[in-house]
């Protein structure tokens, strides 16, 4: 197992996310499998894996109590364990003492080594910095005493948002937890976030490496592309890989759901394999293949002569990660937009079209992106 320094500890690279633990049956919330799931941990420990991540919200309240239940057969000095606030459900912002409260005594724990402010996106950062709700005080009093050993945030929002956090709680901001993985490198530019926290020198937490699962396998001919130039490496040991590359990745959180996966990255985990040149151009030409987006340059023409004032280039770029994959987190971003500037609030008028320099079906993508919208979001 690899292994990163942060501050005076060692973590390994690899770190055992919670969020898609077995499960018995295959209902929406069936129970967590806790027997094969504490087999899972038991062969992440014996192979090095010391941090392991957890949230309130996990498999429907499940996770930090099963996790705790099956760290508390370790002693409490040999695992890292981390959880969050769960501040991405508003109703929970003044509750934030007796939230606290409820996860140390669901994980079983005195203290947690890694706590952060969950999902800090559109819709909550206002929520996040009111110091009516006093959230940061209060966490920070809590590591004063102890019960917090280093604190932190995750975030599923727009660059804008994410330096805007940064530039009100960044000097009490030990680490950060974002999306990234190469589709998303430039999907989501993650690319600008991960500048934007070495520019803070916050070391990064990855989160999603495999985008779900969806860059576990590609096409023959993109698998038989990078097979080329390593023909021993399976196709989601690229996407680790890829994170080995980037500067400033210190953690690296795998969902796993089996002891396959799991084995798996332990084994990528074995040794540090950066990519190369050649081989940084390859992965990106295999992810400009996956991408059938619109390819707006944002230079907001379209704008000026929008009727209704719609920022159609941050809908665009939600639309364009909506014909990925139709996630939740989408969802969410486009909920955090005031109604009247939604896709919905596009009267088709196209005279947005007629100044595009890219020449991009701007009324027919935001119909298309009602219709996506409409649908059951995925994770």
């Amino acid at each position: 197992m690899i292994y990163k320094e942060f501050q005076n500890l060692k973590l390994s690279a690899l770190g055992l996310g919670t969020m898609r633990l077995p499960v018995v049956g295959a209902a929406p919330d069936a129970p967590i499998d806790v027997e094969r799931a504490a087999e899972m941990f038991a062969y992440a420990i014996d192979k090095g894996v010391n941090y392991f991540d957890t949230a309130y919200g996990y498999h429907d309240g499940q996770s930090e109590t099963v996790t705790g239940r099956i760290l508390s057969k370790y002693p409490r000095d040999s695992y890292y364990l981390a959880t969050k606030f769960p501040g991405y459900d508003l109703a929970n912002m003044d509750k934030v003492e007796a939230i606290f409260e409820e996860q140390l005594e669901k994980c079983g724990v005195d203290y947690f080594d890694f706590y952060l402010f969950h999902n800090v996106y559109e819709k909550n950062i206002d929520s996040y910095l009111d110091e009516k709700y006093g959230i940061m005080d209060y966490l920070l009093k809590q590591k004063e005493a102890g019960r917090i050993r280093h604190l932190g945030f995750s975030v599923h929002g727009r660059y804008d948002t994410m330096k805007r956090f940064l530039s009100a709680y960044g000097d009490e901001m030990e680490f950060c937890q974002i999306q990234l993985n190469y589709l998303d490198w430039k999907l989501q530019d993650a690319k600008a976030k991960v500048d934007l926290l070495n520019e803070y020198h916050i070391p990064i937490w990855v989160m999603e490496p495999l985008r779900g699962g969806k860059l576990a396998e590609l096409t023959p001919a993109d698998a038989g592309r990078l097979n080329v130039l390593r023909p021993d490496e399976g196709v989601p040991a690229w996407a680790f890989r890829f994170l080995q590359s980037v500067p400033g990745v210190t953690m690296v959180l795998s969902g796993m759901s089996n002891m396959a996966q799991l084995e798996d990255n332990i084994a990528t985990y074995a040794e540090e394999k950066p990519l190369s040149d050649e081989e940084w151009k390859a992965l990106m030409e295999v992810t400009d293949s996956m991408l059938d987006i619109l390819p707006c340059t944002a230079c907001r023409y379209c704008t000026a002569h929008c009727p209704k004032g719609l920022d159609i280039p941050t809908l665009l770029s939600l639309y364009n990660e909506t014909r990925f994959v139709n996630g939740l987190i989408t969802h969410m971003a486009v909920d955090a937009i005031p109604e009247e500037k939604r896709p919905s609030a596009c009267i088709g008028c196209k005279s947005c079209e007629a100044v595009c320099p890219q020449q991009l079906e701007i009324a027919g993508a935001m119909s298309d992106f009602v219709r996506r919208l409409n649908e059951p979001a995925g994770l």
